[in-house]
């Protein structure tokens, strides 16, 4: 009996992903385990195991690389050697969800194009990048990769090689529609479905810049403890005492998440994405630095699984860089609570009768009234406040 091998939902909101590329052949030999297909979903690259065993085949109208598949959909088989290979179900991506054309033109919505010459070339992610980086059209290269795959070597030779540059808007563009139709669902679905409040504070950060500069005077060759390290790495601790605020809003009720892992929002140039920080709270500084430092640089080149950008309790978005105080963050679906960060600026401020420099951060928290009231929103904001005012003392104890 011939096994489907079929998409699976890499993500909770998951309804569509991108077909990559096979890893194996038509007429392999595939054991549980073995790995199958590459699988773009929310916002990550993905080896997807094979889960039967059989001979691997591939019809002809199988998905080609690059195209838009759904959750559930039938792309092979695994049969029998000598058992006949089925024919696949014809599946069609839903009009909203197809990125619009360069150029206005009648496209079937069957999710395998009528026209296979008119598609543009399949690139790697990181090709795409680098082309973006370096103002290079990798739409008109010659791949070297697998099935004419444009790799990373290949963009970088073109800029030695005299090919045609042109400008990234469309590169960028290209690259980046699958995550921006991701974020779009995600936030239409957050401002739906949730009741969503935005608290904002200020913390005096004199003692957390007084730390970090005494990091950042002991390092030596290490790579100190950046604002966002100690940040997370404080509130994984408060969470530990606000359980609701570490809670989703599900069918069955309220559900208190066992583990306090954080969500970190990281700006790429595909669009936001966010890897999850195991355990900051618990976790040591050197070591969380270490984690975080490594999320970041993966989730920009889009080298981050799937598992790695799932689990969130609870998630940081900072736009201090940017010179932003307060500002209003968007709900992580499914999590009810999201910290969002400003700048640290110096502001006169009274001490007795005199006026003295302290260093202030603007915090804001919007979460979902129906999981958690404000009293216990402002009462996590207070001792997140009083943490970030005496930091020392918290990393200490």
């Amino acid at each position: 009996m011939a096994h489907p091998i079929q998409i699976p939902r890499l993500g909770w909101s998951m309804e569509e992903g991108i077909f990559i590329e096979w890893l194996k052949q038509d007429g392999d030999r595939i054991e549980p385990g073995d790995l199958l297909y590459n699988l773009e979903g929310e916002k990550a690259i993905q080896e997807i195991e094979s889960i039967d065993a059989g001979f691997l085949r591939i019809p002809d109208n199988a998905p080609a690389e690059g195209e838009t598949v759904l959750v559930g959909q039938v792309i092979g088989w695994l049969c029998a050697e000598d058992e006949a290979v089925p024919e696949l179900p014809v599946t069609t991506v839903p009009a909203a969800s197809v990125a619009p054309a360069a150029t206005p033109a009648a496209v079937p919505a069957n999710i395998r194009s009528a026209e296979p010459a008119t598609r543009p070339p399949v690139s790697t992610p990181r090709a795409r990048r680098v082309a973006s980086e370096l103002g290079v059209d990798w739409t008109t290269l010659t791949g070297s990769g697998r099935n004419g795959r444009i790799r990373e070597r290949d963009v970088r030779a073109a800029t030695s090689g005299g090919s045609p540059v042109a400008s990234t808007a469309d590169t960028v563009s290209e690259s980046s529609s699958s995550v921006r139709h991701t974020i779009a669902n995600r936030m239409l679905i957050a401002s739906q479905t949730t009741a969503p409040v935005t608290l904002t504070t200020t913390a005096d950060a004199t003692q957390l810049v007084s730390l970090r500069q005494q990091f950042q005077a002991a390092a030596a060759d290490a790579r100190p403890p950046g604002y966002n390290d100690l940040l997370i790495k404080l509130t994984g601790i408060v969470l530990r005492n606000h359980p609701l605020l570490r809670a989703r809003w599900t069918e069955n009720g309220i559900e208190v998440s066992e583990t306090i892992d954080i969500g970190l929002a990281v700006d790429t140039e595909a669009g936001l994405i966010v890897p999850v920080v195991r355990d900051p709270g618990g976790t040591p500084l050197r070591t969380l630095c270490a984690s975080i430092s490594d999320l970041v640089e993966r989730g920009r080149e889009r080298r981050l699984t799937a598992d790695e950008m799932s689990g969130g309790a609870f998630t940081i978005t900072n736009l201090g860089s940017f010179g932003i105080d307060a500002f209003t963050p968007i709900l992580n679906l499914p999590q009810s609570a999201i910290l969002g960060i400003g700048r640290i600026r110096r502001v006169p401020a009274i001490d007795g009768d005199e006026f003295v420099a302290r260093d202030q951060l603007a915090l804001s928290l919007t979460f979902d009234h129906r999981v958690l009231d404000g009293a216990t929103a402002a009462a996590f904001l207070a001792e997140l406040v009083q943490a970030i005012e005496t930091p020392g003392a918290m990393l200490a104890g």
